[in-house]
């Protein structure tokens, strides 16, 4: 496997579980469990960060001259972290929803 595939595999990883994460976050502030929905929501951040550092590598190897040949897995991740991110964002709304109930 070559790196930028590996690379790509990364990204996945951790927008998976940030994305799961955000996805968590809500159920517990469905229950009312607002501490817990916050944990989460620190947790996907720590994990959309992981896979944010992977991204800002790739972009700055480009910047360099140093670009990464595209393939479909590449950009199959890019498009999974910026699903998960948004999944992230729209979590806080919804838990601030709950919150304010």
């Amino acid at each position: 496997m070559d790196t930028i595939t590996e690379v790509a595999f990364q990204i996945i990883l951790f927008a998976g579980n940030g994305k799961s994460s955000a996805m968590e976050a809500i159920q517990a502030a469905k229950e009312g469990d607002f501490a817990e929905s916050d944990r989460l929501i620190e947790e996907a951040n720590k994990e959309l960060g992981k896979a944010h550092g992977h991204q800002t590598n790739l972009l700055q190897e480009e910047a360099n001259g140093e670009g990464a040949k595209v393939n479909v897995i590449l950009v199959h991740s890019q498009d999974h972290l910026m699903t998960a991110m948004t999944v992230r964002d729209l979590a806080i709304e919804i838990i601030e929803i709950y919150r304010n109930k």
